[in-house]
């Protein structure tokens, strides 16, 4: 009697249900209170710079005005490069970043799995060790190797430190791990090659993993300033990052706060669509992380 009431009910209805009630009563007031700092974020781009001011803070926009952004793309740094430069270079860098970052990745993690050759089990052990170490670590070194190579002022060197991320690595290998052998086996046997196999087999089946790593290697380079800190000294090759840090300090203190408020909203915007267009694979590669 029990057994077939429980198999009579669903545990996750595909439409709603009135046991849902009790989860949402509970849910919906939590992601209320999540949306409050993007909320904030969108009124404060497009407050006047007097409501920017007021105190105590107010949390909705009263007059509505477009200002803040016509002044932004109007106004250039200290060195005459307009803003629109800035963004253009971080338009380029985070495309190409994205496009390696997932090639190399899916490549390598598919021989890492897949493939036999010599070394592998080396290859294996050197990412996992790398997973341990995070940017900061590894700054001198990297800027010796730069500066060995001849890179410094280079506009590729913003993308060459993220061509290889160890955390997109693991998960690609994870998830390749996880296709069955007489797959790929069966399809040597039909006369495909291992382009095919990689590019007709391995890539659809692991879609999930890949949007993680688009969205983990959009966030790290679409924020990251460090690369123009640190290796550029042509303004003209450094990107919107850099940008919004040196925004206040190049303009008056009080005048830039709107002009920030905008590049803060134009820094906040490209992270949050991409994380709304591939979160749902994301979860996929969250529930399949564990599985053998």
């Amino acid at each position: 009697m029990r057994a077939h009431k429980f198999q009579g009910t669903k545990i996750n209805p595909s439409k709603f249900h009135p046991s849902q009630i009790r989860f949402l009563l509970i849910i919906l007031p939590i992601a209320l209170f999540m949306l409050l700092p993007l909320i904030y974020i969108f009124n404060h781009a497009f407050k006047p710079l007097e409501e920017l001011f007021y105190y105590p803070p107010r949390f909705f926009v009263e007059q509505f005005t477009l200002q803040n952004f016509v002044r932004l793309f109007q106004v250039t740094g200290s060195s005459g490069i307009p803003m629109s430069r800035y963004l253009f270079n971080s338009i380029i860098v985070t495309v190409l970043v994205l496009f390696t970052s997932v090639l190399i990745s899916t490549l390598a993690g598919y021989a890492l799995s897949k493939l036999n050759f010599k070394g592998k089990r080396l290859l294996n052990e050197i990412n996992t060790i790398a997973l341990m170490f995070v940017g900061v670590a590894v700054t001198i070194p990297r800027y010796l190797i730069i500066e060995k190579l001849g890179l410094i002022d280079n506009f590729f060197i913003h993308v060459l430190p993220y061509l290889a991320i160890p955390v997109g690595l693991f998960l690609i290998k994870q998830f390749v791990d996880q296709i069955p052998n007489e797959l790929i086996d069966a399809s040597r046997v039909d006369g495909a090659n291992e382009w095919q196999i990689y590019t007709k087999i391995i890539l659809p089946l692991i879609r999930p993993a890949i949007a993680t790593i688009v969205i983990l290697s959009f966030q790290t380079v679409w924020n990251s300033a460090d690369t123009s800190t640190t290796y550029i000294n042509n303004d003209s090759l450094k990107t919107f990052a850099f940008y919004m840090n040196t925004l206040t300090s190049n303009t008056n203190g009080v005048a830039g706060q709107g002009m920030a408020a905008a590049a803060s909203l134009i820094m906040f915007l490209p992270n949050l669509l991409i994380f709304i267009i591939m979160q749902s694979k994301v979860m996929d590669t969250m529930a399949h992380s564990g599985i053998k």
